[in-house]
């Protein structure tokens, strides 16, 4: 868990990006990003491999190049790794996709934005440009929860882009981590006649952010990004009824859409030509991921697809440390 402060030091960069994909978005979120990128000690970024941390909900990218208690930020940890010879030099991209519903999947949505084609088509380029990394074949991406999602997003849906990627503890088996807060959400917004957006007005204007309240919101966000809807406040409508909590089939179906169980079913010839495919999951994951990432592990097997899974003794909260495992693997492949 200490520093190691013998490491030699990295340099971090920090950039800003002003997004033309982000213009316009309905949640009224700024299109002028913080971009971070780690460049090793030793080196200006020319011809290294680059990954991207997408981080997870209620976090930006930026956060994880703060100081940290008790433990490493993620430079401090890549410096360390580096140093060891565990992992070989790389550079790592930390971009800024924090929204007004307090996080990201990492996919395109005409409520949340079109975060995919930011990350691809602008951040991407932006940072290869400025330093010269990267490259077809040697770009992989990575995150933990909501950036685990967005990792196996993107490594479905954007082949072209992406050779590498690692889901730690990504949300995987829509029915039993979002279902079960539904009947918590309808509470929540009843003190609020049932009003989204009075729970918005609400939430925005308090003196003090609830964790409860962050919680509702995050279903909401959820909402946004999975089955956006132009009709309704923010384009945010529930998958269930408002008074007796029952699903509602049609809606249900385009979150579903959206599990990566169901999307391999779809796209899974375009992780075949991954260099690298790590998963992983606590065995105590309190959210049930670790029961969705069971189903995908076993779905890949049945389907040919090559990849690392594995299962760790411990829960969703705290667990960066499994990039000491997940960083070395993918930045060794995008160099094979």
């Amino acid at each position: 868990m200490r520093k190691s402060p013998a490491a030699p030091r990295g340099t971090l960069h920090r950039l800003m990006l002003d997004s033309r994909v982000l213009r316009g978005n309905r949640q009224g979120d700024p299109t002028e990003r913080e971009v971070h990128v780690y460049v090793p000690a030793g080196h200006d970024g020319r011809d290294l491999p680059l990954l991207f941390d997408i981080v997870g909900y209620t976090a930006g990218g930026p956060a994880h190049t703060n100081w940290k208690n008790f433990g490493e930020n993620l430079p401090e940890r890549l410096d360390r790794l580096i140093d060891s010879g565990a992992l070989p030099p790389v550079a790592v991209a930390f971009p800024d996709c924090f929204t007004r519903l307090g996080g990201n999947q990492y996919i395109n949505s005409s409520a949340l934005g079109p975060w995919m084609d930011f990350l691809c088509d602008e951040a991407v380029p932006f940072v290869e440009e400025r330093f010269g990394c990267g490259g077809t074949g040697r770009r992989g991406i990575f995150g933990k929860s909501s950036g685990g999602y967005g990792a196996l997003a993107h490594a479905l849906l954007r082949p072209d882009i992406w050779a590498a990627a690692a889901s730690h503890s990504g949300d995987v088996g829509f029915e039993l981590c979002y279902l079960p807060d539904m009947p918590g959400v309808l509470r929540a917004l009843s003190r609020h006649g049932g009003s989204i957006e009075r729970f918005m007005n609400a939430f925005e204007t308090a003196r003090k952010t609830d964790g409860k309240d962050t919680h509702v919101l995050m279903i909401l966000c959820m909402a946004a990004t999975y089955d956006p809807d132009p009709s309704q406040y923010l384009g945010i409508r529930l998958p269930v009824t408002d008074d007796t909590c029952e699903l509602i089939p049609e809606r249900w179906a385009n979150w579903l859409a959206w599990d990566p169980v169901q999307m391999v079913e779809r796209h899974g010839d375009a992780l075949r030509g991954l260099k690298a495919l790590y998963i992983d999951c606590g065995d105590r994951d309190q959210y049930n991921l670790v029961y969705g990432a069971r189903r995908l592990h076993r779905r890949l097997d049945q389907l040919g697809i090559a990849h690392r899974y594995e299962e760790f003794p411990d829960d969703h909260s705290s667990v960066d440390y499994r990039m000491d495992d997940s960083l070395p693997y993918l930045v060794r492949a995008l160099l094979a």
